[in-house]
């Protein structure tokens, strides 16, 4: 047996906490190598989300290498906290749920456990719509009919599908988990590189594509006192693909213009203290392209200081650690099946930022080449951030449906390993003998049910992110208690004792109770109080610092008990 691993040695089968989802993965049990881990977090990171990171920085007006740096540093970072509470997964091949009895107590780990299950439950009912409409897609593109954009009973039966090919992996367990990441990755990497080709060979070059971004940082109309500035989008040559433009004011159409500059003089029609807004439109030989309607701002004071700048970098780093977050916490529910120390860490860290940084940029990439690719971009507002709507734009319904398909597999491979298998071990852990890890993966789908994800999708995409953000202190807790309190040192016995080392008071312990309340409190006390407002922006940061400073003190000087 491994050094590095620990196994148990004492028959707690007969314990309310025990059970065999529960229970230590034996050594030679552990079948997961560096790059099964590295595939997994290929198949977790390919997803829409990450397409679509480095597109809320370049609105804000970053260039694309500033994002895709953001991005890969914030990955870098996360992945450390990851590979740190990944440790204690593969020395003692326990879950999430289990390691946290020895920081949170026997019962006090359902807070922080379910917590990050519901949040995961939430993300699966997300995805498997996502997934669903990809099938509808299919069915439609095939059948020679039109997508249509309101809720079909055809949308519904494609989301009962993919519910079901979903639950089917859930059922089949660990091992199926694995084969589905392992033979998926390469096929999502290939996905990636093809899609980058698609755009150097169409766009006439790399560099070509990469100089759109720029197009892409600016806003579509701006206006001073004098002075309406427009930025229509301009093909390859440089030139202007709009033709005319129209002001729309306070809801009134203005007649169309012809775009012959684009510094226009306004002070016969000030635009102080109107709704303005402008469209563009670009006439062919048999129909008349228009652009979506864009606001039209003031121009703002421009804050080019280098702190200015340094906190915009700071704030978008937060929301990019943030974005794996709750992975983090539950990761050891995955690193239990590695084999050693080596695989997890060295798996993690050529899976992780690595692929975050490839389709973050295959995201940037695609976009600035729909930018020059497709004629009816006529603004940056249009571009088709979203490979749905990049999708839409291809004629071919054979390239329609491989490229669904391609999105199915994505999405799946996401769902799977970042949001059925965290709560499933949660809802397990509740009630170890009377509900499996199969079990808690049906009240997971269920509950991706119950959200109704095609009616609420926006809104609990909010609330997602919100809660993710202040689980920071969790992580905090348990780090503070695996490395600092406990030297790496759990009793594993002790885990599944109901009035053992880790029953605390009540199945409780207070002292990670109270860092979790004063860590939350930090993260969110800047939303209500203005002068603490970066707290609030460096929640995930702030939460985490303040929780692991209050574990450590109150259970190095005060009483465990």
């Amino acid at each position: 047996m491994s050094k590095e691993i620990e196994e148990l040695n004492e028959d707690l089968s007969g314990s309310g906490l025990y059970s065999e989802d529960l229970a230590p993965v034996p050594a030679n049990q552990r079948t997961w190598t560096m790059w099964h881990l590295a595939a997994l977090w290929v198949g977790m990171a390919v997803c829409i989300p990450t397409y679509l990171l480095a597109s809320y920085m370049i609105v804000d007006g970053m260039s694309w290498l500033e994002a895709l740096i953001i991005i890969g540093v914030a990955n870098l970072i996360i992945t450390i906290p990851m590979v740190l509470n990944g440790h204690a997964g593969v020395k003692y091949g326990v879950p999430f749920p289990v390691i946290g009895r020895s920081s949170f107590g026997i019962h006090g780990i359902h807070i922080a456990s379910v917590v990050r299950g519901l949040v995961a439950c939430g993300w699966f009912g997300i995805q498997t719509w996502i997934g669903g409409l990809a099938i509808y897609a299919i069915f439609q593109t095939v059948m020679g009919e039109e997508v249509s954009t309101a809720l079909t009973v055809g949308k519904f039966v494609g989301f009962a599908i993919f519910w079901v090919i979903n639950m089917f992996f859930i059922w089949k367990g660990t091992e199926s988990i694995k084969f589905l990441e392992e033979y998926s990755a390469p096929i999502l990497v290939a996905m990636g590189l093809f899609l980058i080709g698609w755009g150097w060979y169409n766009a006439g070059g790399f560099g070509i594509v990469l100089q759109q971004s720029q197009q892409l940082e600016q806003p579509v109309a701006q206006y001073d006192s004098n002075t309406l500035f427009i930025h229509p989008i301009k093909d390859k040559e440089g030139k202007d693909k709009a033709q005319d433009y129209r002001l729309i004011l306070d809801g009134k159409e203005q007649p169309w213009q012809p775009i012959t500059q684009h510094e226009i003089n306004i002070a016969t029609t000030p635009l102080e203290g109107t709704k303005a807004e402008i469209q563009f439109r670009k006439l062919g030989d048999d129909k008349e392209i228009l652009s979506s309607v864009a606001a039209v701002t003031p121009v703002a004071a421009s804050d080019t200081g280098l702190g200015s700048k340094l906190w915009k970098y700071i704030l978008w780093l937060t929301i990019m650690v943030g974005f794996w977050a709750t992975m983090s916490l539950s990761i050891a529910d995955i690193t239990r099946y590695a084999a050693t120390q080596k695989a997890q860490v060295a798996g993690q860290f050529i899976g992780l930022p690595g692929t975050m940084m490839l389709y973050s940029f295959v995201g940037i990439f695609v976009t600035c080449a729909a930018l020059i690719n497709f004629d009816d971009i006529l603004i940056a507002n249009d571009a088709p951030w979203d490979p749905v709507s990049l999708l839409a734009k291809f004629k071919n319904p054979i390239v329609v449906v491989i490229a669904q398909i391609f999105l199915l597999i994505a999405t799946l491979s996401t769902n799977i390993a970042a949001n059925v298998i965290a709560p499933s071990n949660a809802f397990s852990n509740l009630s170890p003998k009377n509900i499996s890890f199969r079990s808690g993966g049906v009240i997971t789908g269920i509950i991706g049910i119950l959200i109704c994800p095609w009616w609420l999708m926006d809104s609990i995409s909010g609330i997602l992110i919100f809660v993710s953000g202040l689980l920071g202190p969790v992580l905090g807790i348990m780090l503070a208690d695996y490395y600092v309190i406990n030297k790496k040192k759990i009793q594993l016995a002790e885990l599944y004792k109901t009035d053992g080392a880790y029953s605390f008071s009540g199945g409780f312990n207070m002292a990670a109770l109270a860092a979790l309340v004063l860590g939350v409190f930090v993260a969110i006390i800047g939303y209500f109080v203005p002068a603490l407002e970066p707290l609030y922006k460096l929640s995930w940061f702030s939460g985490f610092i303040a929780a692991f400073i209050v574990y450590y003190v109150m259970m190095k000087f005060g009483s465990k008990k």
